[in-house]
């Protein structure tokens, strides 16, 4: 009889569920859906926060639709989701089990995601340095706690236990009394040493910081746990692992060697490849280096670019067109003006229009916003404005970590990956253009659900 680990992907939009078949490694069953969970902010603090309620709804739907027969054949369960965020909850009362087969949130915060810019690089500045080679940036878990700590405290009096939103499913699928998280999520909230796999408590106590709130600390891969209930179909007392950084598992399900790098573009976009092991950090960055160091697996790092800036910018750019045509009183659907943008482009080898995407900001230049240079007559076009952006992400993250760095990591082979790479052939022939002297491989995709499902075949 085959079994099957069951692998989730808690994504910024979407939610992913796979089957992995634990013999054969093949992915038997999928299943994804948009959350639709985002909370208009209407308070001006430029504050970024989902409904937990609706992100828990939309994964017991995407469960629901695994095959039942296969679900009750369920042996490991892992999740992995985005990092950087923190969610709050009550340890004895974080859900509500009274439905059957399934939990739905209760005294809980909402989601302040990795997008949250409410602590900007003024506030970060006020914050005692951390004992960490990973420098602080907006939307990090720690920093939006202390800016809690000192616009809100009575809200931070609510809650015992803080995590991701991954660490928060880990924790009510186990009925765990304290969460726990491992080295990928805690180096993303900062204030994490990854040599010692410890809290800076005694930096975080002088500065008032409510350090009863923060996880235990357990390997990467893992077990935090054993299922507490039944869950639609999937036996009590399963194995859970402990959550992971969806980066971290992206990377897994696709990186085979070495040699190999990972260029994904989603929403946001990330270009790394994997240290020799044995390697150790810098014990600390400089804020102003575009590339970091980020826990992976057993002891070892990847370095990592990553950019605030890919897809969404794309989407931004859409949505300012739309915008503009529905105040000149022209109306057409979003999927034909993205269709007709990027086949205006494909029209469009070149351009010599520039636009630098970083609308956003960099975490490690977040001043640093979007610019468009060499503007003429000739280059106004939909065509060569859209090849100019898609031209200008690219540039924009190989500025980050240039080409040359992978040659001299011995990197042969870049493994394309991530929705907005998959939807844009723009983007696509851009990076055949800045990666001309390696081999591009897109057949095998980056998928964090499949990635946390792989390493816990591989490791529990």
């Amino acid at each position: 009889m085959s079994t099957y680990i069951l692998g989730i992907d808690l994504g910024t939009t979407s939610i992913k569920v796979v089957l992995l078949e634990s013999g054969t490694r093949d992915v038997v069953a999928s299943y994804s859906m948009q959350t639709s969970s985002d909370i208009v902010d209407s308070s001006g603090i430029k504050a970024n926060e989902q409904d937990t309620g609706r992100i828990i709804d939309t994964l017991n739907q995407c469960i629901q639709k695994l095959p039942a027969d296969k679900l009750k054949n369920v042996t490991r369960i892992g999740l992995s989701g985005q990092m950087h965020g923190v969610l709050f909850w009550k340890a004895r009362s974080g859900c509500d089990w009274s439905r059957r087969n399934c939990f739905i949130a209760k005294d809980t915060s909402q989601l302040i995601t990795w997008q949250d810019r409410r602590s900007d690089n003024d506030f970060i500045s006020t914050l005692p340095k951390p004992n960490s080679h990973l420098t602080l940036a907006t939307g990090f878990g720690c920093v939006t706690i202390f800016w809690l700590l000192r616009h809100r405290p009575k809200f931070l009096e609510e809650f015992t236990s803080a995590g991701t939103i991954q660490d928060y499913v880990v924790s009510m699928l186990c009925g765990l009394e304290r969460c726990v998280m491992t080295p990928q999520n805690a180096g993303s909230w900062g204030y994490f040493n990854t040599s010692t796999n410890q809290w800076n408590l005694e930096i975080l106590e002088a500065a008032g910081f409510p350090t009863h709130l923060l996880p235990q600390c357990i390997p990467s891969g893992a077990l935090a746990g054993h299922t507490c209930m039944d869950w639609h179909g999937i036996s009590v007392g399963t194995p859970v692992g402990a959550a992971l950084g969806d980066f971290q598992c992206s990377v897994y399900s696709c990186m085979n060697t070495s040699t190999d790098a990972v260029l994904n573009i989603s929403t946001s976009a990330q270009l790394s490849y994997a240290m020799p092991l044995g390697f150790t950090p810098p014990s600390s960055t400089q804020s102003s280096s575009p590339i970091s160091y980020v826990p992976y697996f057993d002891s070892s790092y990847l370095a990592v670019a990553a950019s605030l800036n890919g897809g969404n910018i794309v989407a931004l750019f859409v949505d300012m067109l739309m915008k503009w045509m529905s105040e000149l009183g022209a109306e057409i659907p979003k999927s034909s003006l993205y269709e007709k943008l990027i086949g205006c482009a494909l029209t469009q080898d070149t351009s010599d229009l520039t636009v630098l995407p970083t609308v956003l900001g960099e975490r490690h230049s977040p001043l640093c916003l979007g610019q468009v240079t060499h503007i003429s007559p000739s280059n106004l076009s939909l065509g060569h404005v859209t090849r100019a952006l898609c031209h200008g992400i690219i540039s924009n993250l190989t500025s980050m970590m240039p080409v040359a760095y992978l040659h001299q990591a011995g990197v042969t082979r870049v493994v394309g990956s991530g929705t907005a790479l998959a939807r844009n052939q723009v983007l696509r022939q851009e990076v055949e253009r800045a990666f001309s002297q390696m081999t591009i491989e897109y057949g095998q995709n980056a998928d964090s659900a499949v990635g946390v499902a792989m390493v816990l075949c591989d490791r529990l």
